[in-house]
């Protein structure tokens, strides 16, 4: 029995929890994970007081005249005294000597010989970045539950720290199914066509930084489907398969499942492309059979894998964006099932490409959104606002 899209994303949503799984990664390997344990701060940043812009460090008096008496540069470690009325200059990012308490840029000072004239007022503490300004020593840097993006590995790095506790990503297992199946750069002999599913998701999966992924081929023979499958559910924590579970006589997908105790959670959804799809799970591995169209099969793990993915990682966000746009084309749908439609999405203005089949590749290769019909609409016209979900490409 066919359940509705709704259906479909909400008990994947009900069936896939954070993996809970902990590791530790170097800080350059960490971007994309997600802390499992709050970092605090082993140092104090800055370390120092620390000049904001190049200029000149001056220890303030009443005149606007100070006597230069050297140079301090990013890295420098000495220290000078300065007295009321006398100056160094000093470059951004250097270290303000403890008897400074301005720091005046460049562009409003005046040099004559051995002397300076500052133009304008200067304040107490002026472009400077005081010790500890963003974060004290011992403090907390950064809470558990926090994404390592570019900037807080950039973060974590500038306070020295080299590793950091996260939760593990997932172990993916990608298995294509089929004997037409051959890898490309063999000669295609009659009959036989080349396997692009493996690539085409190995690649969504990269691009969303899950990189624990193992391929599998599997001819359609059930003696080996059987096999593989318990092998890959046996050593990954999210399984993706794509073609066999439809109902044809080499299709062994289905049987297999079933041999191996996996719970059906749901199988065909109200939908075109991706009718043909299956979701479930065998302790806490979960399961996902795709169509074999590629189409179907990359529509599906956008829609469907993608918010397991995000919550096995713990993450607040589990769908795709979704905007409201308006049409640029019309669209006559066919039949009473919602639908996704390739599209290019620019500017709050949506394109719906021409050919839409579930094998169509070429298309979804020009596509950047996918264009919501829901079941119960049968066209869209030029201007008419259309749901539209943005790709992560």
């Amino acid at each position: 029995m066919m359940i509705s899209i709704e259906q479909a994303i909400s008990t994947v949503k009900q069936n896939t929890k954070p993996l809970m799984k902990t590791t530790v990664k170097t800080v350059e390997k960490a971007g994309g994970y997600i802390l499992s344990k709050a970092v605090k701060s082993p140092i104090n940043m800055p370390p120092f007081n620390q000049s904001a812009m190049d200029g000149y460090a001056l220890n303030l008096h009443n005149g606007a005249t100070y006597l230069l008496i050297g140079e301090i540069q990013a890295g420098d470690k000495h220290q000078p005294i300065l007295k009321p009325g006398e100056a160094v200059r000093i470059f951004t990012g250097a270290a303000v000597p403890n008897s400074a308490n301005a720091v005046v840029m460049q562009e409003k000072v005046k040099i004559e010989k051995t002397f300076i004239h500052i133009e304008g007022s200067t304040s107490l503490n002026q472009n400077i970045r005081p010790l500890g300004e963003q974060v004290k020593q011992g403090d907390l840097a950064l809470k558990e539950g926090t994404k390592l993006t570019p900037a807080a590995i950039g973060f974590l790095a500038s306070l020295g720290i080299g590793t950091v506790a996260v939760y593990k990503k997932p172990a993916i297992a990608i298995i294509t199914t089929g004997n037409e199946l051959i890898e490309p750069g063999n000669d295609l002999s009659y009959g036989k066509i080349y396997e692009s599913n493996s690539k085409m998701l190995l690649s969504a999966l990269y691009n969303l930084k899950f990189y624990d992924v193992n391929l599998y081929n599997v001819s359609d023979n059930y003696g080996q489907t059987v096999t593989k499958l318990k092998e890959a559910i046996n050593e990954n924590d999210l399984v993706i398969i794509t073609g066999g579970i439809s109902v044809g006589d080499y299709d062994f997908v289905g049987r297999a499942l079933t041999e191996l105790h996996v719970e059906e959670l749901f199988y065909k959804v109200k939908q075109k492309p991706g009718k043909p799809l299956f979701y479930g799970k065998k302790g806490s591995t979960q399961v996902f059979a795709l169509p074999g169209n590629p189409a179907a099969a990359l529509t599906c793990f956008y829609i469907y894998v993608y918010i397991a993915l995000q919550n096995m990682m713990n993450r607040d966000a589990l769908e795709l964006e979704r905007v409201d746009a308006k049409s640029i084309t019309n669209f006559i749908k066919k039949g009473d099932r919602a639908q996704f439609l390739k599209a290019i999405y620019n500017k709050g203005e949506v394109e719906i490409l021409e050919g839409q089949s579930s094998a169509m590749q070429q298309t979804f290769a020009l596509a950047n959104a996918l264009v919501f019909m829901d079941e119960n609409e049968q066209e869209i016209t030029i201007g008419k606002t259309v749901e539209t979900i943005i790709l992560p490409i």
